[in-house]
């Protein structure tokens, strides 16, 4: 049996910029980390040659090509698995529109899990690199890179997107302490409301070029938080996710919506300092930077809103389970 886990992931700054539609023009740039919610996948070798699968429904096929699951068939064929396993999926929060990254997040686990039932390890980049193809090469589906990377890499990344294809990675090398004290002023909030991003995102790729100086000035922020985390500002981090947010609803349809609005009003007239939506926006969680000393009037305010408490993670996918009973097939 074999368990991966693989954490979500908050993006502070950049969002957006991660899409071929705009990196292939000009790099694009992110800064984002891990959260300690997790996906779990769990491999088990079973005695015939049938696959099952368990998630909200439950298969049993023959062949990796009758999987319904895409992301499970298409890492299953990636790595070389086609027969005798049962793959189970377990999620800390519900595994679609929550914008925390669930999708990508799963393939990186996925991905991670089966190298290591065939008794191999992988490195942060070949995780990343082969979640993006089976998602954006595969699948089509209309989504960027930065997922896949945090979540193979995990910890407060920078991330440069080049025209070529290739990912720079840049740690910023957070102390245990500062990550902390980071981790302390931000709060996640359910919107009550759950989306799948596939027609916003499809709408932001299809409006790229007329979106061109949004997309530059979400770039100008990246290098902005850098430069206040390398001084240890952290409260920058409240302005710069309000700037991000402004910039970043004005990208497609359906970002924000009135009861959005509503909530990102109360947020910021109760001691936040800057909010964004996290992922593509149109529900699921909201971000709120708040000094600690604000936060009990922002509970109060918030209170109709479900907080997700959380803590920033410094790791990526890892195996926290392994024994090979047999030989893998």
């Amino acid at each position: 049996m074999i368990i991966s886990q693989t954490p979500l992931r908050i993006s502070f700054v950049g969002g957006g910029t991660d899409m071929p539609s705009y990196y292939e023009g000009k790099p694009g740039m992110v800064i984002s980390t891990t959260i300690d919610k997790y996906l779990f996948v769990i491999i088990n070798e079973r005695f015939d040659d049938k696959i099952y699968i368990n998630y909200m429904k439950k298969e049993i096929v023959n062949d990796v090509n009758e999987i319904e699951h895409e992301l499970v068939r298409e890492a299953m064929k990636m790595t070389g698995v086609h027969k005798g396993v049962e793959i189970t999926m377990l999620a800390d929060i519900p595994s679609t529109g929550s914008g925390l990254g669930s999708s990508s997040t799963l393939t990186v686990g996925l991905l991670n899990a089966l190298y290591n039932y065939l008794g191999k390890q992988v490195t942060a980049e070949q995780l990343a690199s082969e979640a993006c193809e089976i998602e954006i090469d595969i699948l089509n589906k209309p989504i960027g890179k930065q997922d896949q990377y945090i979540a193979a890499y995990g910890g407060v990344n920078k991330f440069i997107f080049n025209g070529d294809g290739t990912v720079e990675t840049k740690s910023l090398d957070f102390s245990r302490e500062n990550r902390i004290k980071l981790g302390s002023n931000l709060l996640l909030h359910f919107t009550n409301i759950t989306r799948k991003a596939d027609s916003i995102l499809t709408d932001q790729k299809n409006k790229t070029q007329d979106n061109l100086t949004l997309l530059n000035s979400l770039v100008d922020l990246v290098s902005k938080l850098e430069n206040q985390f390398n001084l240890e500002n952290w409260d920058a981090l409240g302005l710069l996710l309000k700037e991000n947010w402004d910039i970043k609803k004005n990208l497609a349809k359906g970002i924000t919506m009135p009861e959005i609005d509503e909530m990102v009003d109360i947020a910021l007239n109760n001691g936040a300092t800057g909010v964004k939506i996290a992922g593509a926006g149109g529900g699921g969680f909201l971000l709120s930077y708040v000094p600690r000393n604000n936060q009990d009037k922002f509970r109060t305010a918030m209170n109709k809103y479900v907080e997700l408490p959380f803590m920033l993670d410094p790791f990526g996918s890892r195996i926290v389970y392994n024994m090979r009973r047999y030989n893998a097939r």
